[in-house]
């Protein structure tokens, strides 16, 4: 079981989280301006890169590199790298 400390509620148990997508995806400015293969693109199209996540969360190894609350940036010095 994998523990992640929730900054409202302290630590979490894994199941309680879901993966909801890729964090800092920012909405297109004129949504009815796009066709349909750009409105794809921003829908489906994501980086899944390994290595951190937002909870960053190394993928290769599960180490929880830092929390914070949704709309935050990621904490500075936090990348992992």
């Amino acid at each position: 079981m994998l523990l992640i400390p929730c900054p409202w509620c302290g630590p979490r148990d894994e199941v309680e989280f879901h993966y909801g997508g890729e964090a800092h995806i920012a909405r297109p400015a004129e949504p009815d301006a796009l066709d349909g293969a750009a409105w794809a693109q921003y829908l489906f199209m994501r980086s899944n890169p390994k290595g951190p996540f937002n909870l960053l969360r190394d993928t290769a190894t599960h180490r929880i590199l830092a929390v914070y609350k949704i709309g935050d940036p990621p904490p500075s010095g936090s990348t992992g790298s």
